[in-house]
Parts: C-alpha cells; sequence; structure tokens
C-alpha cells in the first residue's frame, strides 16, 4: 500500500534503518510496499535481501527530488524498469544539472506526481497521480475531479509512529521527526529555528497499519483498487546464493572455453621465467589449480587482473599482488602476484576451494602516482566498471559538534558538552547528547572505498544508480558487503608510497651512480641470501623500510633475532594486533627462541601448525583448526574467517558456525575449557592477522626496501622522504640519511628542485618542503632556472623570477641564497629596500644587466643558531643536532649503547621525541610507548604505565630528560619511565636584544 517510503539511507532525511522499516511494516501488515529512498538506491540491494525474511514482497522505485523538493516517484516494474532508472538517476548525479518536473517516457516503470504537482498536463499510460491523506479533502472540489483510472494513493512513510495514550491517536514518533529536522537543518547548514518547512518533511509522514490506511481512502475505494493493481504489476528479483551468484564479467576472451586456453597458454610462458628447474610437485600443483580454477568458473577473473598486470608492466609501474591471491601458483605464472606458494607450501584452499563460490581475491597495490592511470585503463578497458562506495556515518564527536550548531549552542559550550558530566549539562546540552547518541552511526554521506572496483558482466546500472565524485569515475551507491551479498566481487587497485619509495630510489641511484653495476630489483631470491640484509634484519635496523620500520616491528625483529625469510613472513602476521590481543605473540616468541617451549602446545595445534609452533599466526590457520580441530567442513570454516573480519559477525549464517564449532569439539571430546580457550585464540585475532600469502607478499616488499637501504641508504632516504615518508616523519629520515654520511642542506634555489635532491653525499631539502611557500613560487623558481640557468646573485634572481615579498621573504629566511656570501638579515633589507611598496618584482627581459644600487648597511649581528628556529618554523624541524639547542646541557646521561651494562637499573636518559603511541589496558586506563633518539642518534624504546601517564605526561615534540629503570626481554632494552621532564631550549636567539653567540656571519 506504501508507494513512497524512505530509509534512512535518503541521507540527512530519513530516520529508519532498513531493518527497522521492515519489521515496523510487518507488524502494521503491509505485505508488499516501495522502497524509494530520495536521489539513493544505498538500500536497494540490501532491502532485497532482507524482504522476504519479513515476509514481504519487496518493490523498487526512487524519489526523485530537486533538493527536498519533490518531483516524482517512480517505480520499477522489474529489474529493466530498475536500471532505467537508475540511469536516468545517475546522468544527473554525474552531472550536477536540475532533474526536470517531468519524467521521461519510461518503458518498464511507472511515475506517481505529487497531487501538487500536477498541472493538468496529458498523463502517460503509465503515469499516475499520487493522493496523500492531507490531498483527500481537495478532491471534493470541481476543479480537482480528475480521471479516477488515474488516482492512487500516496501515503509517505518516512517516520515511525505510536498511539497517544490519552487521546488514542496515532501520532508521528516525535524523536524520528526531531531528528530528521535536526538532519535536515545540519544539510541546510542552517539554525533549526530557521529551518523552511519547505525543507522538512510532514508531520503525517508516518507509517500506519494497512486497516488505518485504507479507512482513510475509505470514500474513495478505486484509489485502493488502482494501488493494489499497480503493485501487483511490480517485482524485483535478484540471486544471493547458489550458482548464479557470481555477477562479475563471465569471460574475458568470449567464451569459457577460450578462457581456459589462454589461462594454460599464460602458465606455461611464464613457466621458464618463474621456475627455469621443473620438478613433478610443481606440475601437479598447476594442474590442480587450473582444474579447480576451470569448474569453479574463475578463469575470466584471473585473465583480468592478469591483463591490468601486463598494462601495468608495460609502462614501468612497480605493483605487489597480495592477499590471499599469493596462494596461487597459477597467479604466480601470470605475474599477478610475486610470492612462490611452492616455496611457502601456501595454502591453497585458502584461496580457492570447491565450496567457495565467491572468485578469488588479488589486491593488487601501486604507487600512489600510477594508481589513478591504472583505474583509467580499467575504465577504459573494460566496459562495465565502477568505483565502490563506502557510507560515511556520523561520529559521536563529529554529531555533537554538528547538533551543537544547528540548536545554536556557542562553540565552547560544544567543546563542554563533550568533557562534562552529565550532572553537569543543561536541557540544551543534554538534547544535543541525546539525539547525538540517536543520530550516531548513521549514514551521512557516501564516500570511495579505499581501493574497490567492480566489473560487472551486466550494466552496473541494472544494480545501482552512479555518483560522480572528484575522482572523476562513476561510483556505486551501494558498499562492498552488499555488494558481495549480490555476487559483485571488488577487483582491490590499492596505492601504496612504498612501492613509489622503490621506484624513485632506482630512478636516483642510477643518477647519483651512474657507474654502478645494474641490478634486478626483483631478484629476490639474492637478497635473501645477502648477509647485509640479514644483520639489518636481526638488529631491527630498518628505519624507512616498508612494513618493518615500526617501533613495534623493530622490538619484534630483535626480540625473535629474525634474518630469514619464513621468520620474517611470520612475523608481518604475528605483529598484527589480533595475535598480540591474545597474547600468542609472546607465546610464539617463546617458542621461536626456546624450543622446548614448543613441547606446551596442545598436540593437535602442533600437528596442525608446526611451522609456527601450533600458534595461529596466518589468517588460514582459522580455516585448519576449525577443520582438523573443529571438524567443520570447509565451507562452514571459510565462513567462520570471513566472519571474524567483523562484516558478518551479526549474520545467521556465522553465528549457525559458531554453534556448530562448539557442538563438534563436545562430539569430539575436546573439553569445554579448551574449546572455549581455542575459540578465544581464534575470536581475537582472525579478523586483523594476514593470509600467509599476504604476510609473503609484504616480506617480498620489505626485502627489496631493504636491499635499497643496506647498499644506497642515502638514495634510499631521499625517495622516502619525497613519496610522503612513511611510519615517521621526514624529520627522521633526513637523520637517518645524516647518520649514514649524508650532509643536509637547507633548501637552494640553485640546487634544490622541488623535492629532495642528492649530489654525491650531499642532500638538498626540496623547495616543496618550505612551509607556506606556494606551488606556484616553487614552480616560477625552478621553470626559470630551468629554462636560463643557475641564479648568479640575489639582484639577477630579482630580475628573472616573479615573487611577491612574502614568499621571498620565505626563501631568505630558509637561507636558499647563502651562494650569494650575504646573511640573511643582509637580504631581508635588501628585499624590503627594492620592493618597497610593490607586490611582486616586476622581471623583464633586457639586453644588457644594468649595475644595481647597493646600499650599505649597517653591521648586522648573527647568530649560527638563529637558523635553527627558522627551520624549525619553515621545515617543522632543525637540520643540526636538535640537542645543541638545550638551554643547559645535562650533566649525566646514559646513551643507548650503554643500556645494557645498566640493566635492572634506574638511569637518567636525554631523548629527542619521536613517536608517542598510546593504548587503554584490559583495566581502562591510559598507558603510552615512547621512542626517542638519543644524543649520538641512537633509538631509545620507553613504556610509560598508567600512573606515570598520568603524572608525567608527554608535553609535545622536544627534548626530555627521562628516569627509568633499565629492562631487557628477549635481548632487547627499553626504559620503564618512572618520572619524566621537557628540558627547555634556549631563549629564540632571533628576538634576542643581542645574539647570545654574536658574530657577523
Amino acid at each position: 500500500m506504501y508507494l513512497n517510503t524512505h530509509s534512512y539511507f535518503s541521507f540527512k532525511y530519513g530516520t529508519v534503518k532498513t531493518a527497522e522499516l521492515l519489521a515496523q511494516m510487518q507488524k502494521v501488515g503491509v505485505r508488499t510496499f516501495v522502497l524509494t529512498d530520495i536521489n539513493s538506491t544505498a538500500a536497494s540491494l540490501n532491502f532485497v535481501r532482507m524482504a522476504p525474511k519479513y515476509d514481504i514482497r519487496p518493490v523498487l522505485g526512487i524519489d526523485f527530488r530537486n533538493g527536498a523538493d519533490q518531483l516524482f516517484v517512480a517505480i520499477a516494474k522489474s529489474n529493466e524498469g530498475f536500471k532505467e532508472l537508475n540511469d536516468y538517476l545517475s546522468q544527473f548525479l554525474h552531472s550536477g544539472e536540475k532533474i526536470p518536473d517531468r519524467a521521461p517516457a519510461f518503458q518498464h516503470a511507472f511515475v506517481v506526481y505529487p497531487f501538487q504537482k500536477y498541472t493538468h498536463f496529458q498523463l502517460r499510460e503509465n503515469e499516475f497521480i499520487g493522493i496523500k491523506p492531507a490531498d483527500l479533502i481537495k478532491l471534493v472540489y470541481p476543479p480537482h475531479q480528475m480521471e479516477k483510472t488515474k488516482l492512487v494513493m500516496l501515503p509517505t512513510a518516512t517516520f515511525r509512529s505510536k498511539i497517544d495514550k490519552e487521546t488514542r491517536e496515532r501520532l508521528v514518533l516525535k524523536k524520528d521527526f526531531n531528528a530528521h529536522r535536526l538532519l535536515r537543518a545540519i544539510d541546510n547548514n542552517t539554525l533549526l529555528s530557521k529551518l523552511p518547512k519547505t525543507e522538512e518533511g510532514s508531520v503525517e509522514d508516518f507509517i500506519r497499519p494497512v486497516e488505518e490506511l485504507k479507512e482513510l481512502y475509505c470514500d474513495h475505494p478505486y484509489m485502493i483498487t488502482n494501488t493494489e493493481k499497480l503493485l501487483s504489476e511490480c517485482g524485483i528479483h535478484f540471486d544471493f546464493e547458489g550458482e548464479n551468484l557470481n555477477k562479475n564479467q563471465r569471460t574475458y576472451c568470449g567464451s569459457p572455453e577460450a578462457d581456459y586456453q589462454m589461462l594454460e597458454r599464460l602458465c606455461k610462458e611464464g613457466f621458464d621465467y618463474r621456475y627455469p628447474q621443473s620438478t613433478q610437485k610443481i606440475l601437479d600443483r598447476i594442474q590442480t589449480e587450473l582444474e579447480v580454477i576451470k569448474q569453479q568458473g574463475f578463469m575470466s577473473y584471473f585473465l583480468i587482473n592478469w591483463r591490468i598486470c601486463q598494462y601495468a608492466r608495460s609502462k614501468g609501474y612497480f605493483y605487489v599482488g597480495r592477499g590471499s591471491g599469493a596462494n596461487s601458483v597459477v597467479a604466480y605464472l601470470l605475474r599477478i602476484t610475486d610470492v612462490d606458494p611452492i616455496e611457502l607450501d601456501l595454502y591453497f584452499e585458502r584461496f580457492i576451494n570447491l565450496y567457495r563460490k565467491n572468485p578469488p581475491d588479488f589486491d593488487i597495490d601501486f604507487s600512489w602516482k600510477d594508481r589513478e592511470d591504472i583505474t583509467s585503463f580499467i575504465f577504459s578497458e573494460f566496459k562495465n566498471a565502477a568505483l565502490l562506495a563506502t557510507y560515511s556515518t556520523f561520529q559521536f564527536r563529529a554529531i555533537v559538534r554538528e547538533l551543537g550548531k544547528v540548536l545554536g549552542v556557542p562553540p565552547h559550550e560544544i567543546d563542554h558538552i563533550q568533557s562534562a558530566k552529565v550532572e553537569d549539562l543543561d536541557e540544551l546540552h543534554l538534547l544535543v547528547l541525546r539525539y547525538g547518541n540517536y543520530i550516531e552511526n548513521f549514514p551521512s554521506h557516501l564516500s570511495i572505498h579505499a581501493g574497490g572496483i567492480l566489473i560487472s558482466e551486466q550494466p552496473i546500472h541494472y544494480y545501482t544508480a552512479t555518483y560522480l565524485p572528484p575522482k572523476g569515475f562513476p561510483t556505486t551507491h551501494f558498499d562492498m558487503v552488499v555488494a558481495e551479498d549480490v555476487g559483485l566481487y571488488k577487483f582491490d587497485i590499492l596505492s601504496q608510497r612504498g612501492l613509489g619509495k622503490i621506484k624513485e630510489s632506482l630512478s636516483i641511484i642510477s643518477r647519483n651512480h651512474p657507474d654502478d653495476p645494474h641490478f634486478d630489483i626483483h631478484n629476490i631470491a639474492q637478497f635473501k641470501k645477502d648477509p647485509k640484509i640479514k644483520a639489518m634484519l636481526r638488529e631491527g635496523q630498518a628505519i624507512g623500510c616498508f612494513y618493518v620500520e615500526s617501533p613495534a616491528m623493530r622490538m619484534l625483529l630483535k626480540k625473535l633475532r629474525v634474518e630469514e625469510y619464513l621468520g620474517l613472513v611470520a612475523a608481518s602476521s604475528v605483529i598484527r594486533p589480533g595475535v598480540a590481543k591474545s597474547g600468542m605473540m609472546r607465546q610464539y616468541i617463546l617458542r621461536f627462541r626456546e624450543p622446548e617451549k614448543r613441547k606446551e602446545a596442545h598436540p593437535i595445534m602442533l600437528s596442525i601448525m608446526p611451522e609456527t609452533f601450533g600458534v595461529m599466526v596466518y589468517q588460514e590457520d582459522v580455516i585448519k583448526v576449525a577443520h582438523y580441530f573443529a571438524d567443520l567442513t570447509l565451507a562452514e570454516a571459510d565462513v567462520l574467517r570471513r566472519g571474524m573480519s567483523g562484516k558478518y559477525r551479526s549474520r545467521e549464517e556465522f553465528q549457525s558456525v559458531r554453534d556448530k564449532y562448539f557442538e563438534n569439539c563436545a562430539a569430539i571430546g575436546h573439553s569445554h575449557q579448551l574449546a572455549a580457550e581455542i575459540w578465544r585464540q581464534i575470536e581475537s585475532f582472525a579478523g586483523y592477522a594476514f593470509a600467509k600469502g599476504h604476510s609473503a607478499s609484504y616480506a617480498v616488499e620489505s626485502y627489496q626496501s631493504l636491499f635499497l637501504k643496506a647498499y644506497y641508504p642515502r638514495e634510499y632516504m631521499v625517495a622516502t622522504m619525497n613519496n610522503g615518508g612513511g611510519f615517521y616523519s621526514v624529520e627522521l629520515y633526513a637523520h637517518e640519511a645524516f647518520m649514514h654520511g649524508a650532509d643536509i642542506q637547507a633548501p637552494c634555489v640553485n640546487q634544490s628542485e622541488q623535492l629532495c635532491t642528492i649530489y654525491g653525499n650531499t642532500i638538498f631539502m626540496g623547495l616543496a618542503f618550505i612551509g607556506a611557500l606556494e606551488q606556484n613560487t616553487v614552480q616560477e623558481v625552478l621553470t626559470e632556472r630551468q629554462k636560463n640557468g643557475v641564479f648568479m646573485s640575489f639582484d639577477h634572481f630579482l630580475k628573472r623570477v616573479q615573487i611577491s615579498l612574502d614568499q621571498l621573504s620565505l626563501l631568505i629566511r630558509i637561507n636558499a641564497f647563502r651562494f650569494t656570501g650575504y646573511t640573511k638579515k643582509e637580504l631581508l633589507w635588501e628585499a624590503y629596500l627594492k620592493l618597497g611598496q610593490q607586490k611582486k618584482t616586476k622581471p623583464a627581459k633586457m639586453l644588457f644587466d644594468p649595475e644595481v644600487k647597493h646600499y650599505k648597511l649597517p653591521e648586522l649581528n648573527y647568530d649560527l643558531l638563529e637558523d635553527a628556529f627558522d627551520q624549525i618554523e619553515l621545515l617543522g624541524f632543525p637540520l643540526c643536532n636538535p640537542f645543541h639547542l638545550l638551554k643547559e646541557q645535562p650533566q649525566k646521561e646514559v646513551m643507548a649503547r650503554q643500556m645494557e651494562q645498566h640493566k635492572n637499573k634506574l638511569v637518567k636518559m636525554v631523548g629527542y621525541l619521536i613517536h608517542v603511541k598510546s593504548t587503554t589496558t584490559s583495566g581502562g586506563k591510559r598507558m603510552q610507548f615512547g621512542t626517542w633518539i638519543d644524543r649520538e642518534g641512537y633509538f631509545v624504546d620507553s613504556t610509560h604505565f598508567p600512573p606515570v601517564v598520568a603524572k608525567h605526561p608527554f608535553r609535545g615534540k622536544g627534548i626530555y630528560e627521562i628516569t627509568g629503570k633499565v629492562v631487557e626481554e628477549f635481548d632487547f632494552f627499553s626504559l620503564e619511565v618512572v618520572a619524566m621532564q621537557k628540558l627547555p631550549f634556549i631563549h629564540d636567539p632571533r628576538l634576542a636584544l643581542a645574539s647570545r653567540h654574536a658574530s657577523n656571519g
């Protein structure tokens, strides 16, 4: 009976979740209704999937509006009609143009115009006039007497309802309606008190029981008949299970047979490259995989990924294929991945098994500079492509701020609401909190998935309308969970700065060391044997290297003394939060270092996972344990693994597999205590741990970056700084380059490029690293220098480059004109005298270079440390040793290299703060970990327990005197802090009346 129904995916308008909407409709006796979200199809597929569980026959449509102004409601007769509506809506969402008042001549959809919008134009056969309950009274007047066959009921269902206890009247649920008005005010960026009535729905737009609805229209029974007839002619169907679930592009070559032949041919072509020495084991594995791929019909998925990677190689782009796809030798032969699954004995069933209905999962990382072109290629190569959306939801702090604004709460009071106790808040503040809690996690707007791209067999508008975000590619209205439900499985095309670092390093190395012999960056087999790389891994000396540079990873590598590939693969997954949370990271370290401890593992667990000593380390360990320990089928085990990711945890299928796990354990004879402990381990880490192939893919990239760091550390650090760093800030990578013999220089207009450059051992910071220096200024300087050569003097620069006084001052203060021999103060005087009142220099080409008048300046004091303070302000850090800036130098301090001599003793150390990690103890208290460098430039790690965090908090960047106990665990030394104070720097010499060490520069 409802032709116009909104869920909360009518963004910033609707207030009812899809499941709650279905439950409410079922409760009031509705057996079929149309979901018509406003210019949105985000809820459509999930609505169709869920409706049968509520004994409701779903119908889909769209409420077409310009803003809040309703134009018409369009209702799909069939799947073709839904596509038709999506095609129409998408053209306006892409162009941003207004939707016309009149609908086009839809072939497979009905159109219902609101009574107020009907101006006696000629209605098509499929067009009707919708009468809301409030319109009924107007129908009695002659001007409004219309053809009865064209009138249908159009009650709008946006809110839930309730019965008033006193009057027994049915009214709107106030919480829904108030939340709606607040959302409309947020959307319009206006105070609630100033929200126009035209921007909000009617207080009458609530869900009524079917009998009450019929009673409202009882004087117009033909309307009820017309509405029921219209609904009876509509239907929608999507497969959510069964053999036809996979909706991805079915074939690459036009037929499954041709696809399989091509796949076989590509495997043969890649065989010699990957396996110079053949074995029967490898041949058998290839044949087994090909047969499973053929049986499952996944040939096109492999071939599409192969085509993407082939294009990347043709363009010279670096990429890493990871995810569970690394478990496949076929993927290895097709060069989608660089991990040899034979060498690692990777579990192919984790990737594809005969029970798996969805296509395999490849995650392909590209450099952040190359991904845009890869995405463009996919959209040009494959006709039915779309980016995958995600839903940006209202988070509590953000929604409280937004509600405070629309309710007129001053900014300082909004901050107070979030931190004060409830009893200290007034009525308005409590209202903000109440509706903040209610609206929290409502979808706010569509966003773009980090890397998901769909390539479907049918046009994407068969499933959803699309919008056009700034990236310029059509993007769905649903997220990956809904996409997978309907059988659309994403291709993950991701960006990663680590690959940009490797690619740029090779370019820098060839330029800075042109005579060095060529090396193959893909020669991972050689890197695994390299003694330098082994030593770096063992000592955790991997700053700048992909995935192995964080404080936690550095600590783990030192504790494990990892130097082998397999050890690094395991460490890449052990470090994930789930393994640590389950307590199994410590168990793994113990069993890795002390073979006797391996006997403590349960015999079944040890037999399932001998390589990791009975500890679940990889995602596929969940499948193995579920299958071999709890006797679940492989299909059930895979549901369990997927469920642990959080996406499916609430799904019935996951809950039933969880129950089956415990039932099976009891039947096998495992004690409940043991079954519960193994379940705890599974549950605590499965959603965070990596697949083994994924860890192996990461390890390959780690080895590439380790090789570059081992043999070309200065060049590699330049590439790291130029690609946005990594785990740490640019400052630490500049420091690391210095520790490897580099001379780090401030930017220079004659030597610097946009980004950092290296000449021999000298690194010049890039002009783009100067804070507040505009991009067009950087380009102006570089373009002029490239065209007409270096600048011979300060005056020469002013004659050639158009630059404002403000921008020029920045270059002077960073000492970018030091080649002139003048001090910064002298150059600043020159700049102000020569530019005067002019806003910018006015370069002009001259035949001769006239002599410029120079002004005689008084002697100007200059302190060398002024440069450090200018660098802190403009680059974010000093290029000198920061310890030189201390007001007073500590008399006694223990260095990092001396910690072993002071084991279990209380010491004082002085450290320059690099990184702080905050966490929460099991008791809910705050605990922190610090990473520092000492005066000599070496790392110190500290632990701050809750009492110390409360008493001695971090006070921002700088140098601290740290008192603590030196502790050791598995040969890794750290400091358990008992007290800490930040040490003051010298007074800024730029502000001093007389310089500290005055000189003439």
